[in-house]
């Protein structure tokens, strides 16, 4: 018997738990964070929060469709047109007068509420194509022209697409999700550190490169020294975080939100997490993503299924990788690269496909309880039965 099928387990029902725990108190923390921004822009500290609400159900649409209504064989198949669609999308944003220009980035497209950011789905058309691949060629993953070069040129071709825009954060969260996927697929030790350590340079020029992004990596190594200029939002997010304790001064009292702190219902809201609940808040959280990462991996670790087993892979690899960013920025750790937190943070198409991508996830915790005999184990065989 397979020692996978032997030890799996129901494994859909914690994932959906967590998922709703990390979603719900992302609905409460962003009303809480974006209330006086929303006053002072709309008239109504309620708009901003109702926006989230309406994304939240179409996230748990999506989520719902992708855990019931679609197979891994249709995932299979609709992967390269969807990254198709994705790779139109990104083009579309760079084109002037149809990409959404907003706080000095042009990362979307559409109108009004209806504002849609293809980066955001390009992950999740990454990890589809780059499971199928891997999965189809698996028997050849030392011939990294057939596995590796392939996934290069689509990851590097979205990657500047994205930099244009542009959006370094996004563009570090696809590498994390390449490399997770070459990784788990069992691609040779040289080819790895190959990727790695040019990775690394190309990110190093990048990031040093633009006077921008260059300001932000030298602000993140003395915040204090700049926190008039690159350093203000670091410095201002360590105060709020700092002033909550160890229980925080209570939900919806933070004083960051006030003005203090950009971003507070976007990619900061992990500081005002800090100031309201505290130092066991903030911890709430983290284990949360901790116990999600458990149980990704653990799916992928129980799934037979080549596909499966590294579309579990990479979706844990992207949500774990854009939390820990997004965290590490937060609390000074890491440079700001302006990413959200995944289930937390304000945003439509980033939680749309996190949702998405993790309803796919309880598809495969599903398929692999299915596919458990000890779930309805067959009735033992009496011994004078056998012997006759």
């Amino acid at each position: 018997m397979n020692k996978k099928l032997q030890n799996s387990r129901p494994l859909a029902g914690p994932l959906i738990t967590v998922v709703v725990m990390l979603s719900v108190l992302g609905l409460a923390m962003v009303l809480s964070a974006s209330s006086i921004d929303a006053l002072q822009l709309y008239g109504s500290p309620w708009t901003i929060f109702f926006k989230q609400v309406m994304w939240m159900l179409v996230g748990a649409s999506a989520m719902v469709f992708t855990a019931t209504k679609i197979s891994m064989k249709n995932l299979q198949r609709v992967s390269s047109p969807f990254l198709v669609l994705c790779f139109i999308g990104l083009f579309a944003v760079l084109i002037p007068g149809l990409g959404v220009y907003s706080a000095g980035s042009t990362r979307w497209i559409g109108v009004g509420i209806l504002k849609v950011q293809p980066s955001e789905l390009m992950k999740l058309a990454l990890v589809l194509f780059g499971a199928s691949l891997l999965s189809r060629r698996k028997n050849q993953i030392e011939d990294w022209k057939s596995t590796t070069r392939p996934l290069v040129i689509v990851s590097g071709t979205a990657i500047t697409l994205i930099m244009f825009q542009p959006d370094m954060g996004t563009s570090i969260v696809i590498g994390c999700i390449f490399f997770s996927l070459l990784f788990a697929a069992g691609a040779p030790g040289r080819v790895l550190a190959l990727v790695g350590i040019s990775g690394g340079v190309v990110g190093s020029f990048l990031a040093f490169h633009s006077a921008y992004r260059r300001e932000r990596l030298l602000s993140f190594m003395h915040p204090l020294a700049s926190q008039t200029q690159g350093g203000y939002q670091v410095v201002q997010s360590l105060v709020g975080m700092g002033s909550g304790h160890l229980f925080g001064v209570g939900l919806g009292a933070s004083t960051v939100k006030w003005g203090f702190l950009p971003n507070d219902h976007t990619d900061f809201i992990f500081a005002v997490i800090g100031q309201e609940l505290g130092l066991v808040g903030s911890l709430f959280v983290l284990s949360l993503f901790g116990t999600l990462g458990y149980i990704g991996f653990t799916i992928a670790k129980e799934t037979q299924d080549e596909f499966s087993h590294l579309l579990a892979i990479g979706i844990t690899a992207w949500i774990l990788s854009q939390a820990f960013i997004n965290i590490g920025a937060v609390i000074g750790g890491l440079p700001v690269t302006g990413i959200p937190l995944p289930l937390v943070s304000f945003g439509g198409s980033s939680l749309v496909g996190d949702m998405a991508a993790l309803g796919i996830l309880v598809a495969i915790a599903k398929n692999n309880a299915d596919r458990n005999p000890t779930s309805n184990p067959r009735p033992k065989l009496k011994p004078e039965l056998v012997r006759s």
